[in-house]
């Protein structure tokens, strides 16, 4: 949990990115990212240091010993070297010697070229313009604490909250709230293997470890969980190199020692190495455009013949998912109703040859300001032979902010999201739930086998029969299904009302009359 104090770091790092020039918010946490890397590996290098003099061996290093070829000591490029040099001396170390060293991370062969974060280094820029600037966000990064994972993590997770201006990169920041339900919703395991393939800022693998930290307290104490959890549990993939440093620092932040955080446009030909590999994929995939065929991989166009990427999506997390995998994704309105080919091929595919378990109606403006389409998650299961019998919806209306461009918290802090949820003896009211239906969501869900089955289809949630949905062309929008109560009114007769108004107006023509008898 941040104190305002360290939010008020945060802010002035931020600020100080702003008033020396840099105002794209991306560029800011992109900087921000490899100073905090730098910052990172020289506290690695300060333990190695330590464990080789308490075990009188040779230390490992992270950072090479020695000078560089212009006669530079190799140890002026650590963070507890140059934070202490003068800001010209600082800019020059790290123009000269540190970013070279990072964008050769990759192909230097040394253990600081195994981290997960150092694969991505190869296009690191860095453009900071000033040696006043970077001595300002030093001295304030120098000031935050950094040894305990959670207060790193949600640092990181604040500072990725303010790239509120990505405008048309919505993808950037799906909101918290909901990515904490769709993991809760599929309840990962220490078992599973799990996959974004439109990671971006793997907010999605971010929650997912820390849903696991928090039920199973004990799983990095077994040694062959431990082992999973850091090194093959976790795969994101984006084509944005800026996108994979974000993400894989993220994740590092985060606790997570061996993300695979990868390269991969996921829908071009050429990328189907690891179809069947996942038991869980949580995803919020980009919505716009269309592919053209010869770009897009085939096994794909064998799945669903389409060039719309929010199809070519859901074709892809089947091609993904391994038998029995499960999936929570979110796709637009347009691919529960669509009327294409191949918009209602995919959801006979998703009903008929998978189990379909849910499709959760979300508010219009769930993802304001980045755009106000109107979205859903899908939950589905892999299963190649069938088993839908009947479909779970949930209208959700409300999600604890403001459904405007503002997006302001409707409820204290302790009300919002799922937080509430962990205390059943506490559970929201009804106007609280009103403005945060996220609990309730949760809760009906457990019971979409059992007491769902009977709740009417004026509810707010409720089961339709497999049946029903492909009489319906398996259109798969929840207004299809719900019925509305329209509420009778009685109306006074319409003479009554004319009557009325005439004598009101004559009342009015004689106050007339008498006002303008006192005038003169």
């Amino acid at each position: 949990m941040l104190t305002g104090d360290l939010r008020n770091k945060v802010d002035q790092v931020w600020n100080a990115f702003w008033s020396g020039g840099i105002a794209n918010p991306i560029e800011v946490i992109e900087q921000i990212t490899y100073l905090l890397f730098l910052r990172a590996l020289d506290s690695d290098q300060t333990r190695e240091d330590n464990k080789a003099l308490r075990l009188k061996t040779r230390p490992v290093h992270l950072i090479p010993t020695g000078t560089d070829a212009q006669g530079r000591a190799h140890d002026d490029m650590r963070w507890s070297r140059f934070k202490n040099m003068a800001p010209a001396d600082m800019f020059d170390v790290l123009s000269n010697q540190v970013f070279p060293f990072l964008r050769g991370l990759q192909t230097s062969g040394g253990p600081a070229a195994e981290t997960a974060f150092a694969r991505h280094m190869q296009g690191a820029r860095f453009t900071i313009p000033t040696p006043g600037l970077l001595a300002k966000v030093v001295d304030l990064l120098d000031t935050i604490p950094l040894d305990d994972r959670d207060t790193k993590g949600d640092l990181y997770e604040y500072m990725l909250g303010k790239i509120a201006s990505a405008g048309q990169n919505g993808q950037f920041r799906t909101p918290r709230h909901i990515i904490d339900l769709m993991v809760a919703l599929t309840a990962p395991t220490p078992q599973d293997t799990i996959c974004d393939p439109a990671s971006g800022t793997c907010g999605f693998l971010v929650a997912a470890g820390e849903y696991l930290r928090r039920t199973y307290p004990d799983m990095l104490r077994v040694p062959a969980q431990n082992a999973h959890f850091h090194h093959g549990m976790f795969h994101g993939y984006d084509f944005d190199n800026t996108m994979l440093r974000i993400g894989s620092m993220n994740m590092v932040l985060h606790g997570v020692e061996h993300p695979a955080i990868e390269y991969r446009d996921s829908l071009s030909q050429g990328a189907a190495g690891d179809a069947d590999a996942y038991s869980l994929i949580l995803a919020n995939p980009p919505f716009a455009g269309s592919l053209d065929h010869e770009s897009t991989a085939k096994d794909l166009q064998s799945i669903v013949k389409t060039k719309k990427t929010e199809l070519l999506f859901l074709a892809l997390f089947l091609r993904l998912l391994k038998t029995g995998g499960r999936a929570a994704v979110i796709v637009p309105d347009g691919v529960l109703f669509g009327s294409s080919k191949a918009h209602k091929e995919l959801r006979r595919k998703l009903v008929e040859e998978q189990k379909l378990d849910a499709v959760i109606s979300l508010p219009g403006g769930v993802f304001k300001p980045y755009a106000g389409v109107s979205t859903a998650i899908l939950l589905f299961t892999k299963t190649m032979s069938g088993g839908t019998d009947s479909v779970w919806f949930y209208d959700m209306l409300a999600d604890g902010w403001s459904l405007d461009d503002k997006r302001q918290p409707l409820l204290d802090a302790s009300l919002l999201g799922l937080q509430r949820f962990v205390d059943k003896r506490n559970q929201l009211s009804e106007t609280e739930h009103a403005k945060n239906n996220l609990p309730d969501v949760l809760e009906r869900w457990g019971q979409r086998s059992g007491t769902e089955r009977d709740r009417p289809r004026t509810a707010q949630s409720f089961c339709v029969p497999k049946a029903d949905i492909e009489a319906n062309g398996y259109d798969l929008s929840i207004n299809r299904y719900k019925e509305v109560v329209h509420e009778q009114v009685q109306h006074r007769a319409p003479g009554e009302i004319l009557a009325e108004l005439r004598a009101l107006e004559g009342e009015i023509a004689r106050g007339m009359g008498v006002l303008e008898g006192m005038l003169k």
